[in-house]
């Protein structure tokens, strides 16, 4: 026996295939986790600051609502301003009541009366749909913004959590 034979023995291949394959999902389960606890860090941190009043800055939490197809979901928001004028939503979402999803937005922020009216967009990659678009406006209580990409669209509704929930 020779050793390219060893790998293409059918069942050491089959082995070595599944053997390759918890390792992936493993070292895919490892990344989640610190993306999710980075997240819930930055979530509790912004607990600790009384929501404001005077800005759309800190969080927010409510639900995602697709409307092409119906999906929906748990929703987190940590807004934060930047020193170049924007800002960053940085959104975590429920999908399937058991996958999460994290991605940062910038978003151009206008305020006018005590409302601020933003705009972003963001390209989430392929399998996630490619480019989405941002509009909306929240006031010191509620948060509300439309999604379209290609595939994609519906509506954020969020409102500012019990400090330290």
């Amino acid at each position: 026996m020779q050793a390219s034979d060893f790998c293409n023995h059918p069942v050491r291949s089959k082995t070595i295939a599944r053997m390759a394959r918890n390792i992936l999902f493993v070292l895919l389960g490892v990344l989640l986790l610190c993306g999710c606890s980075s997240f819930n860090r930055a979530w509790q941190q912004a607990g600790t600051q009384p929501a404001s009043t005077n800005s759309v800055t800190g969080r927010w939490e409510g639900r995602w609502l697709s409307d092409a197809n119906g999906h929906n979901g748990a929703l987190r928001c940590i807004v934060s301003e930047r020193e170049d004028g924007l800002y960053d939503a940085r959104f975590r979402a429920t999908y399937m009541k058991v996958l999460k999803f994290g991605y940062t937005v910038p978003l151009s922020v206008v305020e006018s009366n005590g409302v601020w009216q933003f705009t972003g967009q963001e390209d989430l990659g392929s399998m996630a749909g490619g480019m989405y678009h941002y509009e909306g406006h929240a006031s010191p209580t509620e948060f509300r913004s439309t999604y379209r990409s290609e595939s994609d669209h519906g509506v954020f509704e969020m409102t500012r959590p019990m400090t330290g929930k």
